[in-house]
């Protein structure tokens, strides 16, 4: 949640003296998380039409969930690539570019353990698993370089993807991945979890951000 969170934030509150949109970020943070809630219920509603789907030798619903996952951190990691190359590449490049790599690498930390958590208690191997969790963020490498390169198109898109990326993490995260934990345990012990988890994600943003601009 506070991957997700904070992916908005940086939508709500993008500056760029070359972004060119006529709408505010707001606006286009917005339907970029409509439209990555609506990506998420359609992708859930095809994979529950396949009962033949078949991953990392799991079939059935394990498959489903498991390709849901795999779907939305490897389509999400387009949007993060995008703004590390947005970043570096805009007015304020020297500074911001820092933060938001910062930033983005600090959340592939629970982005990798949501994707590994999936996978390891459904017997996938422990070096299978530390590869899907490796696959998942390659878009972010080889969507920031021509990202960078072509700043100027990707500038007005940048609020949208992030909102897109917001909005479907967030679905995950309170639909997928804590109705597992509190089949697993139970709703106190998920409730402290995430609440500790949220608290140290946020304060550590808070840090990357004030280090960034000394």
């Amino acid at each position: 949640m506070a991957a997700s969170y904070s992916l908005v934030m940086e939508g709500i509150n993008f500056t760029e003296e070359e972004d060119t949109s006529s709408l505010s970020p707001l606006s286009r943070t917005a339907i970029g998380s409509i439209l990555g809630l609506l990506f998420i219920l359609s992708t859930k509603s095809f994979l529950e039409k396949h009962d033949d789907l078949k991953v990392a030798g799991l079939a059935g619903a394990d498959a489903r969930k498991v390709l849901l996952i795999i779907f939305v951190m490897t389509l999400h990691s387009f949007s993060e690539g995008i703004g590390i190359g947005v970043s570096f590449g805009g007015s304020n490049g020297s500074e911001l570019g820092v933060f938001i790599s910062a930033s983005l690498a600090v959340h592939n930390v629970p982005e990798g353990l949501a994707v590994a958590i999936v996978l390891l208690p459904r017997k996938i191997s422990k070096l299978t698993a530390a590869l899907w969790c490796i696959v998942t963020s390659l878009p972010q490498p080889l969507m920031a370089v021509p990202s960078f390169l072509f700043v100027h198109y990707f500038i007005p898109f940048l609020p949208v993807g992030l909102g897109f990326a917001g909005g479907a993490m967030a679905w995950v995260a309170l639909f997928e991945l804590l109705m597992e934990a509190m089949e697993d345990t139970d709703l106190v012990t998920t409730g402290v979890v995430s609440g500790v988890s949220l608290v140290a994600m946020l304060k550590m943003q808070d840090l990357i951000d004030e280090t960034s601009r000394h």
